[in-house]
């Protein structure tokens, strides 16, 4: 991580608010130093200046990220979350060196009024809460438009852009995309593992497509300007949602199956269609996911092991990252709502040891020091780091985003 950024005053989520009185007061994960600093990069002086003048100059957007911080103690979690108030980790946010983070919130787990998540008032809730803290500071900006990263960048402040990683919540109502567009939500995922009336979920039996109605909301949400990603979708879904858009996709964050052979990885068949139609995926660090065969622990070498994967098959201008991480314990809360997120029909084709968290990759805060590190190790130009860590999104988001 970097020295907290100087835009950042300190400000922690609701302090407007009273604790214990206009909510229940929960003590949380650390932001920064929860566990032991990554060890593994051994960058020399020279290559950490270089990595620390890239990581501060360029424009940095991570595609996919939660950027909430979590009870210390997660046995309290489904507590933390019925109040429907997620706090953002500005502390962990200003040592990122972020330009710009999709934050997928935590809608799948948002059990305010229902164990099952995905609700639309939850939804709605969750988002019209978190708007309201952001507007109480001055360092985490919401931000809907490329004109919003880059005054994000010119002013030493991070851009925070709404996302959801499925559209399970506007159940056969189309306009609903109308109105999640006006609450800012700048990119949406079709299903999440579990099918919904928009196509096929990755843990389903069977992959019907992507359905009428499905079709429907993409062309919608290339109207609106909302990007669309397939992470999360059946491989029949994803190659269904590539053609039917007449915009590029993203796969936010996921891996290659032809690496590691599980459900939550996509196809070397579905990676390339949505090159070829413009798109990129990021690649994810999501506690066991992206392993590798030469990297069976996860950890950043497995990640990146992805990474190279995709660049050898599809180009790097076609690959950035989602590392789809937390502050607090990550592998507590899979185990915690293992159901909600499908965990064992995404991940249970393959035996994998567990780890307590992924070492290099462990949160918003530390991922891209880290990566942009790895990359100057192995001898990536300035220009090539410059396309995967940000300019391959923004590529993208110019041709998706409505101005």
């Amino acid at each position: 991580m970097l020295e907290p950024a100087e835009r950042y005053t300190g400000y922690t989520a609701y302090d407007y608010l009273e604790a214990g009185k206009d909510y229940k007061e929960f003590t949380y994960a650390k932001q920064v130093g929860r566990v032991p600093a990554y060890a593994g990069l051994d960058l020399s002086a020279d290559e950490e200046a270089r990595t620390t003048k890239l990581l501060t100059e360029e424009t940095v957007i991570s595609l996919h990220e939660h950027v909430q911080v979590f009870p210390e103690d997660m046995t309290q979690l489904r507590d933390h979350i019925r109040q429907g108030r997620e706090p953002t980790a500005y502390e962990g946010l200003a040592g990122s060196g972020l330009t710009a983070v999709f934050d997928n919130g935590m809608d799948g787990t948002c059990c305010i009024s229902s164990d099952a998540g995905w609700k639309y008032q939850d939804v709605l809730f969750d988002l019209g809460v978190r708007m309201a803290d952001l507007a109480h500071q001055d360092f985490v900006m919401k931000a809907e438009s490329i004109a919003d990263i880059n005054l994000a960048k010119e002013t030493g402040r991070i851009a925070h852009i709404f996302a959801l990683e499925a559209s399970t919540m506007i159940e056969n109502e189309v306009d609903r995309l109308d109105v999640l567009y006006g609450f800012g939500v700048r990119q949406m995922g079709i299903a999440y593992s579990e099918a919904n009336t928009l196509g096929g979920g990755l843990k389903e039996r069977g992959d019907g497509g992507l359905t009428y109605f499905g079709e429907r909301a993409v062309a919608r949400m290339n109207k609106l300007g909302i990007a669309i990603d397939i992470s999360h979708s059946g491989d029949q879904t994803c190659l269904d949602v590539i053609a039917a858009s007449t915009k590029p996709v993203f796969i936010t964050h996921a891996g290659a199956r032809g690496l590691w052979p599980t459900n939550r990885m996509k196809t070397d068949e579905t990676i390339i269609e949505c090159a070829k139609r413009g798109g990129v995926i990021g690649i994810e660090a999501a506690p066991h996911t992206t392993l590798s065969p030469q990297h069976p622990l996860h950890s950043l070498e497995s990640f990146m092991d992805h990474f190279q994967y995709c660049v050898d098959l599809v180009g790097l201008e076609h690959v950035s990252f989602g590392p789809d991480t937390l502050f607090g314990d990550h592998v507590g809360l899979h185990d915690a709502f293992s159901s909600n997120l499908s965990l064992g029909q995404a991940h249970g084709q393959v035996e994998f040891q567990k780890v307590p968290y992924v070492d290099g990759v462990e949160n918003p805060g530390e991922a891209f020091f880290n990566i942009i590190g790895w990359l100057v190790k192995h001898n990536y130009s300035d220009d090539d780091i410059r396309a995967v860590v940000g300019g391959n999104t923004l590529r993208v988001l110019e041709e998706v985003w409505v101005s």
